[in-house]
């Protein structure tokens, strides 16, 4: 059948494709707001749906404004886990100070959002699945720039090309790693591991979290509501990272095993809950740090350009400031244009936020006697860490008004 041309005043341009690896935080955040300014977007995911679960995480400061111009505000506050306490204890178990959590966060009481990483994948997903392409247990196998696109190989076999691809796809980036090569090279270890699970509620916590500390090590039960599970962290302190344990869990839990082994208050029973736990994650505490974001027609967004750690507490925040800058920046612009207003508008509030790291996140886990002596003399004293003078990182950036697509 062949199609006969009528002649138009105008031909409408056709949509530029655009392809993100990743459905955690960053990918449908950056699929809601290119697609607001008119792109066809696909969002390619290598787990089998969208997860749930996961620990708590923070949205504050400009990233609140970018929830809300997406009108998913109201339901972030319905999901919305109300923290009230956060206890901490010395050696032997012994209250050191008890706290309300935003003094030690530097956020802001009764604005700021903390909500479980699941319900807020779920309220992203659920903003965009009715105008964005998911492929869901696939992934990027290889990229070519060749041409006058991305052509694209998935992993499942099939090929196609996007006018631009993104990475949104975490601190250990597929696409990073295919575009600007190991992740060493820009990967900064902060000194210390960390292990996460969830495990049964029998201490009675309710909407608060407790944490134990001695020099270099660090053990907190996260009770979320009054749920019948916590999260368990397990935080050391480690000269080099061991690298030789990322990629065993077995390894992972003889490691932590060995460090807490002559850990007193609830920790033995933390480290026999971790034996058994199902959904364990081990990892260094780390930054990555990059001199640019972007290369040819493909660039990163969130963790997979510029994840700050969990000690500054603003991996969301900065995922969802930087997804709707990057689809801003290139309203109106191409690739090369675009990439370079994003990295124009947005680096100076990576920096700062992963500056934080310096000025109150990694004080939480003292390392020697004498630095943990100092951290308890402050809370009980004040009972908040110092707060960081002027306008606080979080809050650092004043959203652009980006026209979206007619």
């Amino acid at each position: 059948m062949t199609r006969t041309d009528r002649p138009t005043a105008a031909r409408t341009a056709p949509r530029r494709t655009a392809l993100i690896s990743g459905a955690g935080i960053a990918g449908p955040a950056l699929a809601f707001w290119l697609n607001r300014h008119g792109h066809a977007v696909t969002v390619v995911e290598k787990s089998g749906a969208p997860r749930s679960g996961g620990y708590p995480v923070d949205v504050r400061g400009t990233a609140l404004e970018v929830v809300r111009r997406m009108g998913v505000l109201p339901r972030l506050r319905d999901a919305h886990v109300d923290l009230r306490r956060l206890t901490f204890l010395d050696g032997d178990g012994g209250e050191v100070a008890s706290v309300a959590p935003h003094a030690v966060t530097g956020g802001v009481a009764e604005r700021d959002l903390e909500v479980r990483r699941g319900d807020l994948t779920d309220v992203l997903h659920t903003a965009v699945r009715d105008d964005v392409e998911f492929l869901f247990d696939d992934s990027i196998a290889a990229l070519d720039q060749s041409g006058s696109g991305v052509d694209v190989t998935f992993r499942s076999g099939g090929e196609r090309t996007f006018d631009m691809v993104f990475g949104a796809d975490g601190t250990h980036s597929r696409t990073r790693e295919a575009l600007f090569g190991p992740e060493e090279r820009f990967h900064r270890y902060l000194g210390h591991c960390f292990a996460v699970f969830t495990m049964r509620n029998t201490f009675g916590l309710s909407n608060e979290t407790v944490m134990w500390n001695t020099p270099g090590r660090a053990a907190a039960l996260y009770a979320v509501g009054d749920d019948d599970e916590v999260h368990a962290f397990l935080n050391f302190a480690r000269r080099e990272p061991p690298a030789d344990v990322f990629t065993d869990p077995e390894a992972q839990r003889e490691l932590v095993a060995e460090v807490f082994a002559d850990a007193g208050w609830e920790v033995p029973g933390i480290l026999a809950a971790m034996r058994g736990a199902d959904d364990l994650f081990f990892d260094g505490v780390g930054q990555i740090r990059m001199p640019r974001w972007s290369a040819g027609r493909v660039a990163l967004v969130g963790d997979a350009a510029y994840a700050p750690s969990f000690l500054t507490g603003q991996g969301t925040s900065l995922a969802l400031v930087g997804a709707y800058m990057l689809a801003g920046s290139l309203a109106g612009r191409g690739p090369a244009a675009g990439f370079a207003a994003y990295e124009r508008g947005t680096r100076e509030f990576v920096t700062l936020n992963q500056g934080l790291v310096g000025e109150g996140g990694a004080a939480l886990f003292p390392t020697t006697a004498r630095a943990l002596e100092q951290r308890n003399a402050r809370l009980r004293a004040l009972g908040a860490m110092p707060a960081a003078e002027g306008r606080p990182a979080h809050s650092a950036l004043t959203l652009p008004d980006f026209t979206p697509a007619a």
